[in-house]
């Protein structure tokens, strides 16, 4: 019955200890520290394997090994030209050294905070350093499309130049945050701005003024499309001038040549006969000056009266 027991106990001791876990995996997102008593031992494991560890006196902490995320806060900070704005930012960062990790800060939860207290300061550092358009743009690239209105809007109200935009500023928060963060081990990846608004106080006054530079953009194309109207209503006027000028010359070349036509006709028809010439000539002097109302009192030795007098005398 004694050695049962033995046996039985013998058997329960090797389930604890397999169950405590000698053996442990490390996959090839994690990175591990082993602890005896609290207290980081050796170097920390970052290839992935099978490995061993002592049961109930060596602990396995395990850190991940890919990017990780950090989301900041939104705030409000002003810039340099003393416009409030929401500044909304995000990070990537990942635990290069998990020894110094663990040994500074243990766990990720305690790194985020500490990501907080640095890269938020830093965020407002550079934000208040430069102005709105520095914050807001990259470059100082034409815009297109729907921007097309902003050019306009700048001849009015620019906004300025842009000498180092917000890519450099991006730059500028990781290369001051770096430094910090590297003593837990640390490593920032990437530091972002999501997302950029005005504060609500401005808000509105922003709209306005957007509203009533979009009227005066739109003032300004009406004025320049009747200038155009006017432009082309003058080109045609002075088009429809220049043809009818043109007609009127051909016209009176036209009749110019009819008239020489005419009288050289009746200039050959006044050789040939002139006594009928003359007749004909006087005929149509009687049909322009007469009509059935007409009054003329003439003497009888008129030369106007002549050819009336001969019919008359017929008669």
């Amino acid at each position: 019955m004694k050695s049962k027991g033995i046996i039985y106990a013998g058997i329960i001791i090797i389930i604890i200890i397999l169950l405590s876990g000698p053996l442990y995996v490390v996959d090839e997102t994690e990175q591990v520290v082993v602890t005896q008593f609290g207290r980081a031992i050796g170097e920390p494991i970052k290839e992935p394997g099978l490995y061993f560890k002592i049961p109930f006196i060596q602990q396995a902490n395990r850190f991940r090994k890919n990017l990780l995320e950090w989301d900041g806060d939104p705030g409000q900070i002003p810039t340099l030209d003393k416009t409030f704005i929401w500044v909304d930012t995000f990070a990537r960062w990942k635990i290069v050294d998990p020894l110094k990790f663990f040994e500074t800060v243990n766990n990720e939860i305690a790194a985020l905070g500490r990501l907080d207290d640095i890269i938020d300061p830093a965020v407002r550092n550079f934000i208040t350093s430069y102005s709105l358009i520095e914050t807001v743009r990259m470059t100082n690239r034409d815009l297109d499309t729907f921007e097309a209105g902003i050019d306009e809007v700048q001849e009015i109200s620019p906004l300025g130049e842009v000498k180092t935009g917000r890519a450099q500023i991006t730059k500028g928060i990781m290369e001051q945050a770096q430094p910090k963060v590297a003593k837990f081990g640390i490593e920032l990846v990437d530091v972002k701005i999501k997302r950029l608004n005005y504060v609500e106080e401005v808000r509105k006054s922003v709209y306005q003024r957007m509203i009533a530079e979009r009227k005066q953009i739109a003032e300004k194309f009406r004025s320049e499309g009747k200038g155009e109207a006017r432009k082309i209503e003058g080109d045609k006027e002075k088009e429809m001038k220049r043809i009818t000028s043109e007609a009127y010359r051909k016209a009176q070349e036209i009749k110019g040549k009819a008239d020489a036509e005419a009288t050289k006709i009746y200039a050959q028809a006044y050789g040939v006969d002139p006594d009928f010439y003359s007749f004909v000539n006087t005929l149509d002097i009687y049909k322009e000056t007469l009509d059935k109302d007409s009054t003329l009192v003439l003497s009888t030795d008129s030369e106007f009266f002549k050819y009336m007098k001969g019919y008359m005398g017929e008669r």
